[in-house]
């Protein structure tokens, strides 16, 4: 009897995760339709110990891994604390418009370059003062899953759903 051995989840293997999880739900995909997406056997993806836990622990580390590169520029650029927040906003949009079904938003590294630009935001004047670890942590989930459900629920095309959004978001914390 062979042990399992468990290998590294491979890109296209992840890929064939996040479609089997967009067409059927996390809770109703099954390691059989993860297979068949990728072109593998069940037994393939037994042998390899690879469980559905495991996909979804590797899209999330995936997302997460995007949104800090997303970030990343933003954090470290010039322009004015609105038009970093508009520039960081637009890039959480985009990381979640990639990963609509890796369910990962809720994890607090995407909250923290939030706090940080609400920070410098209200100590330079820019942005209203409020509470910057509570706001980041609003602001994530109010542009992050509304983008995503106008996208999912009402089928926006991402500029619209994004326009939208940023739009009503950034009112709220505007100093003006």
């Amino acid at each position: 009897m062979s042990a399992l051995v468990e290998a590294p989840i491979d890109s296209s293997l992840l890929d064939a995760a996040q479609r089997a999880f967009a067409d059927q739900g996390l809770e109703r995909s099954t390691l059989e339709r993860i297979a068949a997406e990728a072109g593998i056997s069940r037994v393939t993806l037994h042998r390899r110990g690879v469980t559905k836990d495991a996909l979804v622990a590797a899209l999330a580390e995936r997302a997460v891994d995007q949104y800090r590169r997303a970030m990343w520029p933003v954090l470290t650029g010039p322009g004015t604390n609105e038009e970093r927040l508009e520039s960081a906003l637009a890039a959480l949009c985009g990381v979640v418009e990639d990963n609509r079904d890796a369910e990962v938003l809720t994890r607090r590294s995407f909250a923290d370059p939030f706090e940080r630009l609400l920070h410098d935001g209200a100590e330079g004047g820019s942005l209203r003062a409020l509470d910057p670890r509570d706001g980041a942590a609003a602001l994530v989930n109010l542009v992050g899953q509304t983008y995503l459900h106008l996208r999912t629920g009402h089928r926006w095309s991402p500029k619209r759903a994004q326009k939208a959004t940023l739009d009503l978001a950034l009112r709220g914390v505007l100093a003006r």
